[in-house]
């Protein structure tokens, strides 16, 4: 990501993207990078220099677990996968989002009640 992104990522949120990545399915580095740009239709843009530091706190965390393989262009890759941790972490972290972004959504627009 941009310096800029990525100061403007609150925290965990790239883990969470990448967590969410690999529950759909098991994927190496750049793959990555692809999934989320794809799926954020190009607005946000993933830096190697943010990926793998994240990456690696996942592994610390034993969120993900990594295994060396080969890719289909015969290029040494290392394949991430979510662990049932992972995805224990994954939904906490998606409900959390979702109680902030609804949190945000009611402070940006005055017209909407909070529901009682």
């Amino acid at each position: 990501m941009t310096e800029t992104a990525s100061r403007d990522l609150f925290p965990g949120a790239l883990e969470m993207m990448i967590l969410e990545s690999l529950r759909r399915q098991p994927a190496h580095g750049y793959a990555l990078v692809q999934h989320i740009q794809q799926r954020s239709k190009n607005l946000l843009q993933v830096e190697e220099g943010s990926l793998y530091p994240a990456l690696q706190r996942l592994l610390k965390a034993r969120l993900v677990k990594a295994e060396w393989g080969v890719s289909s262009t015969n290029r040494r890759v290392r394949t991430y996968q979510i662990t049932a941790s992972g995805l224990r972490h994954l939904e906490q972290q998606i409900s959390s989002f979702e109680r902030m972004f609804e949190g945000i959504a009611l402070v940006l627009d005055p017209t909407k009640s909070p529901a009682s």
